[in-house]
């Protein structure tokens, strides 16, 4: 049976509502749960302790580690000690070796949730990515590096720019582009004036942004709303790919489950 495991570290608000809404998903659709959840002075043998405890656990057949880790805690060091049969966030340097690795053909590790989250998106919604230009803003490893992996791979066929804070022109990159992915973290970075009419815009940056007639924060993406005027086709944040990257990490647990029976 599949088994979906949590390592959270810390009471960050945010985390803590991520992370219940994962258990929330497991019970709606009858996957078993296992969350473990540390205090935020809790040293770094203690977690890789921890998480140990959930790579020996037949009970899970994956599991994530919830990010941001403390202060003082290497990331990538705990990160590089999940098993990475149990990865279901796909970030294992392993796992990332075989998406650089494959480019065409199956993948039978764990792909990045958000990105393939994304792919799924675009393909219910018969939006054809051969040859198209596709512009991807940020570089960061949960989606910009690994988006543009899965695009540039033989059957998905796209040509990717990644654009970045040191990238020149990036308005003219994004006026020439069929699609644009913006997962900067830059509060309505992009605005009506910089896209051409009919490009898709798909939406996975996340700000918190201060709104002072709620007195309180917001969630905001990097696409200002009014490019929906423009855009043939928009997936918002929040609200869009994130109901998707939280599918994608139970079919991620799914898969690892049936991997793990057949090698029995």
């Amino acid at each position: 049976n599949p088994g979906l495991g949590t390592l959270l570290v810390g009471s960050d608000p945010a985390s803590l509502k991520y992370v219940a809404g994962k258990h929330r998903d497991c019970e709606e659709v009858g996957i078993n749960s296992i969350r473990c959840d540390l205090p935020e002075d809790a040293s770094e043998d203690e977690i890789l302790a921890a998480l140990q405890k959930l790579n020996n656990d037949p009970l899970c057949t994956g599991f994530i580690v919830q990010l941001p880790l403390p202060k003082g805690i290497d990331a990538q060091k705990v990160i590089s000690s999940i098993d990475p049969a149990k990865d279901c966030d796909g970030m294992h340097p392993y796992n990332l070796g075989e998406l650089v690795t494959h480019i065409s053909g199956n993948i039978t590790t764990p792909l990045p949730c958000t990105p393939r989250g994304i792919l799924a998106l675009l393909d219910e919604y018969g939006i054809e990515l051969s040859g198209k230009e596709v512009c991807v803003l940020g570089r960061g490893i949960t989606v910009g590096r690994t988006i543009g992996l899965l695009l540039t791979r033989r059957g998905v066929d796209a040509t990717v720019t990644l654009c970045h804070t040191h990238t020149r022109n990036v308005q003219e990159i994004m006026r020439r582009s069929d699609v644009i992915i913006a997962a900067m973290g830059c509060a309505g970075f992009v605005k009506p004036e910089d896209i051409k009419p009919g490009v898709v815009l798909v939406d996975v940056g996340v700000s918190r942004v201060f709104d002072e007639e709620a007195g309180r924060y917001r969630v905001k993406g990097d696409v200002d709303s009014a490019c929906r005027e423009v855009a043939g086709a928009y997936s918002p944040n929040p609200g869009g790919v994130g109901p998707m990257t939280r599918a994608m990490l139970l079919a991620n647990v799914v898969d690892m489950a049936e991997r793990a029976a057949n090698c029995k």
